[in-house]
């Protein structure tokens, strides 16, 4: 239940910032929108198609590469299938993907689940890095840019009486669950002692695989493959700019476009109202019209949604198919 009531409160923060995003559209500016859309060039989905599909593709290699020092290599055609199915899992639950690519690739291939999820933990980790080094290219190429956005940022986080009341609330919740958590520990703690060991085996292959991502072999065949990643994320964001009109933009800007609109990815499932938001919100900051670049940041996010149910479905079919009897 609780992680059900999460999940609809991650959709809601989504639905508020589709309407909150609208809502920012003055009424007599709706027809510049819609028609933005319906002039959107589509045939632009088709270059897009294929540049994330290849770095859906380099992303089952990096993965690959890491369980190599684990001494497991997958094949490449499951692994790269149990990515897409990945994806189009993170569609609807937040971080359901990842588990379930694991668990897909242990059923069909011999490798311990528990142990490619902590692959998964350090190629996250690496994600977050490469995030990181994406907004440093975005702050030394567009430095008015973010500063502003970040300003702007503060703004709308300056404390208030109501903000202070819910955090008062919010340690009172959680310092009510932490004392009924050692009740429950002292009371049941034969039990929990019985319980360490299978835990312990998890958290050990977790981490074995965590660890494995610092016993490469093919350092630079890895830097490669990241490197490649962000870049087509970058290509397909750049090009995208193309999709509506008067959206068209430099490079640079291309690179604010994916640093914000990843964090909108990540804050909501799918990124769904955020990623449009962000979007628009960098292009308007870049001299663009806050309803041109909400057009043009509602169209990529079409656009990725389409790919990932296209490349996830036809995955969810072919893998079983392939794999007609798990190893």
């Amino acid at each position: 239940m609780a992680k059900f009531l999460k999940i609809g409160f991650f959709f809601l923060i989504g639905i508020l910032l589709i309407w909150w995003s609208l809502h920012q559209i003055p009424p007599q500016e709706w027809d510049k929108f819609t028609k933005a859309l319906a002039k959107s060039k589509f045939w632009l989905i088709l270059p897009i198609f294929f540049i994330l599909g290849l770095s859906h593709f380099i992303r089952a290699l990096r993965w690959r590469l890491i369980m190599e020092p684990l001494g497991y290599k997958p094949s490449i055609m499951n692994t790269f299938l149990a990515v897409l199915i990945g994806y189009l899992a993170n569609l609807a639950i937040p971080r359901l993907g990842e588990v379930l690519k694991c668990t897909l690739l242990a059923k069909y291939e011999k490798v311990p689940a528990e142990k490619i999820v902590g692959t998964i933990v350090a190629e996250r980790a690496f994600d977050v890095i490469s995030l990181g080094i994406v907004f440093l290219l975005a702050l030394t190429l567009q430095f008015n840019v973010i500063e502003t956005g970040w300003q702007q940022l503060q703004t709308g986080n300056s404390t208030s009486t109501d903000t202070n009341y819910n955090l008062f609330i919010f340690l009172g919740i959680v310092t009510f669950l932490l004392v009924v958590a050692l009740i429950l520990f002292f009371t049941l703690r034969h039990k929990f002692v019985s319980m360490l060991n299978p835990i312990k085996k998890i958290i050990q292959g977790i981490w074995e695989g965590v660890m494995s991502a610092t016993k490469l072999k093919k350092h630079n065949l890895f830097f490669f493959y990241s490197f490649s990643i962000w870049f087509l994320y970058l290509l397909a964001t750049y090009i995208g700019l193309y999709g509506t009109e008067g959206t068209a933009s430099s490079f640079s800007t291309a690179i604010s476009c994916l640093a914000y609109a990843s964090i909108g990815m990540i804050i909501t499932p799918g990124g769904i109202g955020a990623y449009a938001y962000f979007m628009a919100k960098v292009l308007e900051l870049n001299g663009i019209e806050y309803t041109l670049g909400l057009a043009n940041g509602t169209l990529q996010w079409f656009s990725q949604v389409m790919i990932v149910i296209v490349l996830g479905g036809i995955a969810l079919v072919v893998l079983p198919f392939i794999n007609k009897q798990p190893k």
